[in-house]
């Protein structure tokens, strides 16, 4: 990748600005490491047993563990690795949940944390082909991003996606790779398909042109969660699926209102002529209340108004 500044009608390449160690890839990352990954910070380097894990993060959205690891060097295995923290973690679940007690200051148990979503992300200035390769897998529970630094003060973050439909369970088979079975049988990554197939043909129809007018819009990314899929812009939430046997619910967040009717910074109104979008309320133990749009897309839906509708929440997170 290269990065060009730009002065009236000359462009000029920035070069790039070499990571030295790894600790200024990882001082980078826990600095702004809900900027980048929506992830809380814990702790750095967490020690358990033999090992000692760089950055130990939780997915508040989850309920999950999240740790991360920086390399820059490529004599390593991705695969032996991230099985071997994820074994780690599933094996040591106790100090895992002290450390996380101890952080909120509140006792929390095993049954407080969903270990099935557990996941690794490795962070490097590059990839070899054949790591990228060990990880092509659809259902792996492993993120390669690799960071650029320029001399400009820029960050480039680019995750390498696997774009094969094969399953990491037809390793796991092999008495050789016991460990991966073991680990297998605890963490699921959830996939796109397990929400898709609640739903029936025509609705799925529906969701895959929907789906292509989304991903047209720039730096939107659709991520699979446990009860829905998000639609992402840039780590904020641009709209919620959530999938039935005859419709789809597409959530979009307005806001927050507080007790004495202040509201949340970006509190969205929609613009809806055709009345489709219904609002929904709660309230936080705070005494906040949370608002949503929730509109209903059946076999029937004009995609089109439906992206006029989603747009509007793009324009409101982009200002």
């Amino acid at each position: 990748m290269k990065l060009f500044s730009f002065s009236k009608t000359n462009v000029k390449e920035i070069d790039q600005k070499p990571f030295k160690l790894e600790k200024d890839i990882q001082g980078i990352i826990e600095n702004n490491i809900g900027t980048f990954f929506n992830l809380l910070f814990i702790q750095s380097e967490f020690s358990v047993d033999k090992y000692r894990i760089d950055t130990l993060c939780f997915d508040e959205e989850n309920n999950s563990f999240v740790i991360i690891e920086y390399k820059k060097g490529s004599s390593y295995s991705v695969i032996d690795q991230g099985y071997t923290y994820l074994q780690l973690l599933l094996n040591n679940k106790s100090e895992f949940l002290l450390v996380l007690s101890q952080h909120f200051n509140k006792v929390l148990s095993k049954q407080d944390i969903d270990w099935s979503l557990s996941k690794i992300i490795f962070v490097s200035p590059s990839f070899n082909s054949y790591q990228k390769d060990s990880v092509n897998f659809k259902d792996l529970p492993f993120e390669l991003w690799e960071i650029k630094r320029y001399n400009n003060d820029t960050i480039v973050l680019n995750e390498h996606k696997s774009n094969s439909q094969e399953s990491i369970d037809a390793l796991s088979n092999s008495k050789k790779n016991n460990v991966i079975s073991n680990v297998s049988k605890e963490v699921k990554v959830i996939t796109e398909d397990q929400h898709v197939n609640k739903s029936n043909e025509s609705i799925q129809q529906v969701w895959l042109e929907m789906k292509d007018k989304l991903l047209s819009i720039n730096d939107i990314d659709i991520i699979p969660k446990r009860n829905y899929i998000s639609a992402m812009l840039n780590n904020k939430t641009l709209s919620y699926f959530i999938f039935r046997k005859n419709n789809i619910i597409i959530e979009l967040v307005r806001g927050t209102v507080s007790p004495d009717g202040t509201k949340s910074k970006k509190y969205f109104d929609i613009d809806d002529p055709k009345g489709f979008s219904k609002e929904s309320s709660w309230e936080w133990k705070s005494g906040s209340k949370g608002t949503i749009y929730q509109i209903k897309v059946d076999k029937n839906s004009d995609v089109d108004y439906l992206m006029f509708l989603i747009k509007q929440k793009h324009k409101n997170l982009t200002l």
